[in-house]
């Protein structure tokens, strides 16, 4: 009974070996150029092997048709081991291999010359062993071919070599063990005999990972989307199954109250699911666990570079500006929840351009100095911020990331926007919910992302150059008009002024006339100068006062219409254009008046700071985003107001400009806003003396003067 299903099983699995060799046979037909010069060995291989189970599972093995299909597949074999060594030209450079190979063959042809006698003379035992010992001889030389062809080869020829060797050196391998014991024990080992159709399927593989001529093409490969979902279902799946086998086993305890006990139970672990399995966290590990163990590379590189080209040209009314959309890309391929983008300054530094869902963090106006910017510029330096909180750096970068992002636990990375070896910003990705270490693949990834990030920053700048330039065009053409009225208005009343003191009757009248006209041509020469303080003509002597009296006039200007005080003043005597700076101050304070509530106080404040002269304007209004203070704050012809020009901020900064001066603005929406002017100090008599010490003894400039 045991013997009839075992026969029975040997036929299945024969049966199956040979559908198996047609199959990949037919799958290999169009691939063996795969394979070289011993693709149509191989193929006529698969075929005579298949044709050998065939016969197996009709005819049995020890048949004299089975037997002559196994002499006539070693025959194949051997041709396609003489054509794998012609693959890399060795069957010409190592002449010993033909002789073998024709050695082999001949051994082979001796073995069919004894299947066919045996049918006449009938199997002897002299006869068998003459048998097995061709058989032993044959593996013995194959397998030694074998070895020298994946040994002797280059490195990249191994990668070619090792599958379709390891199919052959398989197969030689087992019927050398298969023949071993029939030579010692007298007759063939029925059950080894049975299961070498099994190991012609194991055949079948090694050569399918050879045809597909790298192990990669035949490895599973399912999205990255489907894995996850897959995931999660199953991690679900056990939770679920984990919580019906805890509620099933305390229904067992026995207690009274084991129905209530294992109610409380679902229910407790029901709300767990629901605040856990949903959670961003969980999300993000899986993510970090799926990409580790089960795919070759970290990203899916089509997936993501879609979803950046989408977010960037996403357009519309209603979708946020390029700038928040730069963070956001950078963003969303790490993970990272939020981020800054930084941009260049008027001086070399960088200051805060855009926040994408990150309003609490406290970055100062110079976020990162001229000299730390230029280190990232020159080396494209991808930052893990964690890295250098554990002490890891390779070329110093600790020194060049300023304090308040070291010291910000969230920030997590700093990612250069380079363009033609130029740094055009600075992305700040803020920490994921499953932080991980950056590796080379983050960095690469990154890397490239940030120069096309950059390449579209900086053709959004040159448009925004070329629509700048153009208003400015237009509104000098406009201007030239109004100075051209203006002064010829002012010259005709110059010289009704001098006709009136030769002409007029009456010196009370003449004087009255002569009052009024005056002004009237002082006001026309004033405002001309104003418009005329940008062209080159405009540069007037400045002179040394103190700033104190300018702010007090401004005060006194606004006394009736909002309150504004000043609240702290030093003396500073600076070398500057007073009517200026108090038009530019006029400007500042106007502007914080309309973003004031009605009550709500300005307050200025006038200090010596180091070697300048620090003047305040805060207001506890409305506030600006970066993104506004960016690209409209300064930006002429573009106003908030219903009816402004948009100049007022433009021109105060100009002016302070000109006066070797510095303008800053901070502001957080909701919070209010400080512009701070920096003028230098007149003198060095003005400066404090502490002030003075300090930089002599520390070597800094401006103290060149104390000698």
């Amino acid at each position: 009974m045991i013997d009839g299903i075992w026969q029975t099983l040997m036929v299945v699995l024969h049966v199956a070996a040979a559908t198996l060799l047609f199959g990949f046979a037919g799958w290999f037909y169009p691939r063996r150029e795969k394979l070289g010069q011993a693709g149509d060995s191989i193929l006529s291989g698969l075929t005579i092997s298949a044709l050998w189970a065939v016969a197996v599972a009709v005819m049995g093995p020890q048949a004299t048709g089975t037997r002559i299909f196994l002499s006539m597949s070693y025959f194949a074999w051997f041709w396609a081991l003489y054509r794998l060594f012609a693959n890399d030209g060795r069957h010409e450079s190592m002449r010993p291999i033909r002789p073998v190979v024709v050695a082999l063959v001949f051994v082979e042809i001796l073995q069919l010359a004894l299947v066919l006698f045996s049918d006449m003379l009938g199997i002897s035992g002299m006869l068998f062993n003459l048998s097995v010992a061709f058989r032993l001889l044959c593996t013995v030389g194959a397998l030694v071919l074998v070895h020298n062809l994946y040994v002797g080869a280059s490195p990249a020829g191994r990668l070619n070599l090792r599958w379709p060797a390891a199919a052959l050196g398989l197969m030689w391998l087992y019927d050398l063990n298969l023949y071993t014991i029939a030579y010692l024990t007298g007759e063939l080992p029925q059950t080894l005999g049975d299961l070498r159709g099994v190991m012609m399927m194991v055949m079948v593989g090694l050569f399918a990972l050879g045809a597909s001529n790298a192990s990669n093409d035949l490895r599973l490969r399912p999205s990255r989307s489907v894995a996850f979902q897959s995931f999660s279902l199953l991690v679900i799946g056990a939770y679920l199954v984990a919580m019906v086998a805890v509620a099933q086993a305390l229904s067992y305890a026995g207690s009274e109250f084991a129905r209530i006990v294992q109610l409380a139970f679902l229910a407790a672990a029901s709300v767990a699911a629901l605040l856990i399995l949903p959670s961003r966290r969980l999300r993000g590990w899986l993510r970090v666990i799926l990409a580790k163990h089960l795919f070759q590379h970290r990203y899916d590189y089509r997936a993501e570079w879609l979803r950046f080209t989408e977010t960037i040209a996403r357009g519309g009314e209603q979708v946020t500006p390029l700038h928040e959309r730069v963070v956001q890309a950078v963003a969303d391929i790490t993970d990272s929840p939020a981020g800054l983008l930084l941009t260049p300054g008027e001086d070399g530094d960088f200051r805060l351009d855009s926040r994408w869902q990150w309003p609490e963090i406290d970055v100062p106006a110079q976020a990162l100095n001229g000299e730390a910017a230029r280190f990232f510029e020159q080396h494209s330096f991808v930052l893990d911020l964690d890295d250098l909180r554990q002490g890891r750096q390779s070329r110093g970068e600790r020194k060049f990331v300023p304090e308040w992002l070291f010291d910000s636990r969230r920030a997590w990375a700093m990612v250069p926007l380079i363009h033609y070896q130029r740094m055009i910003g600075m992305v700040v990705l803020a920490r994921p919910a499953v932080a991980r270490r950056l590796d080379w693949e983050d960095f690469d990834l990154l890397r490239v992302v940030g120069q096309q990030l950059a390449s579209y920053l900086a053709e959004q700048a040159g448009q925004e150059a070329l629509g700048e330039a153009h208003r400015f065009d237009e509104f000098n053409r406009r201007i030239a008009f109004v100075m051209h009225d203006i002064k010829n208005l002012a010259s005709q009343l110059s010289l009704l002024a001098r006709n009136a003191e030769k002409h007029a009757d009456k010196p009370e009248f003449r004087a009255d006339m002569l009052v009024t006209l005056r002004n009237s041509t002082d006001k026309l020469n004033a405002l001309l100068t104003r418009l005329g303080r940008y062209g080159a003509a405009g540069n007037e002597p400045p002179d040394q006062f103190d700033v104190i009296t300018c702010l007090d006039r401004v005060v006194a200007r606004y006394a009736d219409q909002h309150p504004v005080y000043l609240v702290e003043r030093q003396k500073c005597i600076v070398l500057a254009n007073a009517e200026a700076l108090e038009q530019a101050l006029v400007h500042l304070v106007q502007n914080a008046i309309d973003a004031s509530p009605p009550d709500a106080a300005v307050l200025l404040s006038v200090l010596v700071d180091g070697l300048n002269c620090r003047i305040e304007i805060l207001d506890s209004g409305a506030g600006m985003s970066a993104e506004f203070i960016r690209s409209r704050l300064f930006k002429p012809f573009h106003s908030s107001k219903p009816g402004g020009f948009g100049i007022g901020a433009f021109e105060a900064r100009e002016l302070i400009r000109a006066m070797n001066g510095r303008l800053d603005v901070e502001s957080r929406e909701g919070i209010g806003t400080r512009f701070i002017i920096r003028l230098p100090l007149a003198t060095l008599a003005d400066v404090p003396d502490d002030t003075i010490e300090f930089r002599v003894a520390n070597g800094l400039p401006g103290t060149t003067e104390v000698a």
